[in-house]
């Protein structure tokens, strides 16, 4: 869980606006869901179990703005 966040967080930016792409949603869902988890924060696994079942082709635009704006995709974390 921690070396697949570590590498999502060093990968570079043209990797992680790949994995930005409408139908690999999956890939940041995990990573939200892998970073609440560390965390040990109830709601935000809940957010981001939600996240990986509703929203991951809805927030690919949002996702891709914000990594290559700031190379860190939107959490709550």
């Amino acid at each position: 869980m921690n070396s697949y966040i570590n590498w999502i967080d060093n990968a570079p930016k043209i990797i992680k606006l790949i994995f930005c792409l409408p139908g690999l949603g999956l890939i940041w869902g995990l990573y939200r869901f892998f970073k609440s988890w560390r965390t040990h924060k109830v709601l935000h696994i809940v957010l981001g179990v939600l996240m990986i079942l509703f929203c991951p082709v809805a927030f690919w635009v949002i996702d891709f703005i914000t990594v290559l704006l700031s190379d860190k995709v939107l959490w709550i974390d």
